[in-house]
């Protein structure tokens, strides 16, 4: 297999900031769409709650190629209430991108996923977006943006990030706000030059650490994470462990990674890539995949406890049952049940009554999303 240069790139920021219109921008430029296919604004907020809220709720993975680099992007949410998403994705990437608007400047939100990238030691690039706003006012944003990264005891490398101006709903980056450029070249240039692309390590032995979860209904869990070291194959049998203890062989069936948009299988895949494995049911977050026989398992991965609990129980109004398609306790018990699949923020108990479940989130719009 050839080596190939890969940097895995997140893009955070609050609620509303620009995120998703920023990788349509990053699609788009990358020719990843075809003449013929329709072009949806905000592409990655794939789930019919994000479109209609118009945030990011679940983190998803699409990747471009610029001259010779794959760059892997990852759209995070940019709310607390998802951070079981943030802080796992994190642990995935090489850089991260900080979307600030131009006029409101860095949020609550933003505070809470930077905090985490620098915890990583990750080296942000700023990108001040919406600068064609009438009440932008960059240069104390930027002040802010410094204020914040010393606020959380960034080090003197972390300071040091290049700033980039940008209009992401026009496809636009600049070095300068005076620049003319119509493009987001900008972007992918500061993105290969300020970070590292990821050595090569496929001589070694097979490393991969479970980041996410997905679930299809044809191919069951499907895994999701970085491989860290050496190359892994489909159809092949493998080890998996993890911190707590847990030792067992199994075998992936089907290797995915993702080719713009599209999940697309593959025979192998390199030391630096994300990759989806798919074949074993039990697998978990924090899981450590390595060659038949090896018991190596990586640190496990801190996911915050939950912190609002809810009951969920059948509609007993006397409008209930008048309307919705799915209105019994064996629905609701069935949805929490697919529901746990993916999202590893959740907890779900049952309680004295069989049509009512305790349902324990990281918070309010956690809860009301699902």
């Amino acid at each position: 297999m050839e080596f190939r240069k890969i940097i895995n790139v997140a893009v955070i920021a609050h609620v509303d900031a620009g995120k998703s219109t920023l990788v349509d921008a990053f699609l788009n430029q990358s020719h990843v769409f075809s003449e013929h296919e329709e072009v949806v604004e905000c592409v990655m907020d794939s789930n019919d709650l994000e479109r209609e809220r118009g945030i990011t709720i679940y983190s998803k993975n699409c990747s471009v190629n610029y001259k010779d680099y794959k760059i892997n992007i990852v759209d995070t949410p940019g709310h607390a209430d998802f951070s079981s998403e943030v802080e796992r994705i994190i642990k995935t990437v090489d850089t991260v991108i900080l979307l600030v608007d131009s006029s409101e400047g860095p949020m609550p939100q933003t505070r809470f996923v930077l905090k985490k990238s620098l915890e990583a030691g990750l080296r942000p690039i700023l990108l001040i977006n919406k600068i064609d706003k009438k009440d932008a006012r960059v240069n104390e944003v930027i002040d802010e943006v410094y204020d914040l990264f010393l606020d959380l005891e960034a080090n003197d490398e972390q300071l040091d990030f290049p700033i980039l101006y940008g209009v992401a709903k026009m496809g636009i980056v600049r070095y300068d706000i005076a620049d003319t450029n119509e493009n987001i070249d900008p972007l992918f240039e500061t993105i290969i030059k300020h970070t590292a692309y990821y050595p090569d390590k496929m001589a070694n032995g097979l490393k991969m650490q479970i980041s996410a979860l997905a679930y299809d209904d044809y191919i069951g869990r499907i895994g999701i994470g970085r491989v860290y070291e050496g190359v892994i194959t489909a159809n092949t049998g493998i080890s998996l462990s993890n911190a707590n203890g847990k030792k067992e062989n199994a075998k992936i069936a089907n290797l995915y990674n993702y080719q713009g948009l599209k999940r697309v299988a593959i025979k192998e895949a390199q030391a630096g890539d994300i990759v989806l494995i798919s074949g074993i049911s039990d697998i978990e977050i924090g899981d450590t995949v390595e060659d038949m026989g090896v018991f190596d398992p990586m640190p496990s991965i801190e996911i915050e406890e939950p912190t609002l609990s809810m009951n969920f129980m059948v509609n007993s109004s006397p409008f209930g049952g008048r309307s919705g398609k799915y209105v019994t306790s064996r629905n609701i018990k069935e949805r929490l049940a697919r529901e746990l699949e993916v999202n590893v923020g959740l907890r779900v108990e049952e309680t004295d009554s069989t049509d009512t479940f305790k349902v324990t989130g990281r918070g309010e719009l956690h809860q009301s999303i699902l």
